[in-house]
């Protein structure tokens, strides 16, 4: 819990707003988010960061609502986008094209020929082939000087899940010291490309500072030799804490370890899961209780359609009841209706009361939770809510069974 979603009175609360009257209007299972939050948890980095003076940009793929994106820009923050669909939902949301950074390990020739088109700020480059495609896109466009940072993969291995390291020598992102050297030799073949950014991530969830350190070293000594290149981007990877008391390296952590090696560089950050994780809940109801071969069963309506993480990773989230009770706490797996083994948010949760009709929040899901929902068992997708000091509203409703088969035909 943080300085948002608190207990009050036993209550529990996302800013000024029991979590109680949002399910009891909305309905469950429902996400909802704290804006003020998501906005502390910018200002966090950017004074952790302070000295460098760095240009923050949300990495949209841990969660892309609108309102999310719209409070983010207005707060100064720019978008990293991974997909045309990504870097649509940014201008829509009012970011300026200059402002977004368009990555990942595989975009299409429609999505890069659209981010010429709409002038994003950056391209980071994972593969030699994208540097014609976009340097023939701008010729065509009449675009000239494209920013391009080349995404370095300096063969460290992150202290994290591995799936979600990116940064070791068997995994699909980046490319080798060799490649971006031959780039980089070669400039003058791409006219309309400007190498000026060298980009790095090793991964998410780093529960350490010294490969971040590691992965820099070697991206200042690949560039040396090439002074046109000023812009670090280093991308994201802080680490949240899932359980309480969990000791991890701070925002201010890897600052200090990164200020020595960046001054004078200008630095990009594009952290997703530090700036909304924390801020999230996903609210469900206990269905039925059930008790068979000793084991204490609450099912819910919420399920691995709305958080695949616990199901994909073996993900860890404390769930905690919404009206929080002095009785003895008991033992109990929670589990979701979907028609798979795997579709459990919870195992042995220590947890006080519940039976049908509960109300419980599983906690630290604002990052990776609706952006990887899906309809498997034609499962309408939750409705999004936003608190701040103000209260609370609405910013996608909840799905129907007509939306589900809206775009098919018989």
């Amino acid at each position: 819990m943080n300085s948002s979603i608190r207990y009050v009175n036993n209550t529990l609360y996302s800013d000024t707003t029991p979590l109680q009257e949002i399910a009891a209007q909305v309905g469950t299972p429902t996400y909802v988010y704290s804006l003020t939050r998501i906005i502390a948890n910018l200002r966090h980095l950017q004074t952790a960061f302070a000295e460098l003076r760095p240009h923050i940009h949300y990495s949209a793929k841990a969660n892309a609502n609108l309102a999310i994106l719209r409070a983010l820009i207005g707060a100064g923050a720019g978008v990293d986008a991974v997909s045309g669909g990504e870097i649509h939902r940014a201008l829509a949301a009012g970011a300026s094209p200059s402002e977004i950074v368009f990555a990942g390990v595989g975009k299409t020739p429609d999505e890069i020929r659209y981010a010429v088109e709409q002038g994003v700020g950056w391209f980071n480059i994972e593969n030699r082939a994208e540097c014609d495609l976009i340097n023939d896109f701008a010729e065509d466009l009449g675009r000239d000087q494209i920013q391009v940072a080349l995404r370095f993969n300096p063969e460290v291995t992150a202290n994290t899940h591995p799936y979600i390291a990116t940064g070791h020598g068997g995994a699909k992102f980046g490319l080798t010291a060799e490649t971006i050297t031959s780039i980089l030799d070669r400039s003058a073949e791409y006219p309309h490309l400007n190498f000026s950014g060298i980009h790095i991530h090793i991964g998410s969830q780093l529960q350490d500072v010294e490969a971040t350190r590691q992965a820099v070293q070697a991206a200042l000594t690949l560039i040396a030799p090439y002074p046109n290149i000023r812009t670090i981007n280093i991308g994201g990877g802080f680490p949240v804490a899932y359980t309480p008391n969990t000791d991890l390296p701070t925002a201010a952590d890897f600052a200090a370890a990164l200020r020595p090696l960046l001054r004078g560089y200008e630095l990009i950050l594009e952290p997703g899961r530090s700036i909304v994780a924390d801020a999230g809940v996903l609210l469900t109801r206990v269905l039925y209780m059930k008790y068979q071969a000793g084991q204490a069963w609450a099912i819910v309506d919420g399920s691995m359609t709305e958080l695949i993480r616990p199901a994909l990773y073996k993900a860890h989230h404390e769930i905690l009841p919404i009206l929080k009770s002095e009785t003895t706490n008991q033992r109990v797996s929670i589990a979701g209706p979907v028609c798979e083994t795997a579709d459990v948010l919870g195992r042995d949760v220590v947890i006080s009361y519940v039976e049908t009709g509960s109300l419980l929040a599983v906690m630290t899901t604002g990052a990776y939770g609706m952006v990887m929902s899906s309809n498997y068992n034609a499962r309408p997708r939750p409705a999004e809510v936003v608190t701040d000091e103000q209260g609370w509203r609405i910013v996608r409703r909840r799905e129907t069974w007509d939306d589900l088969i809206s775009a098919e035909q018989a």
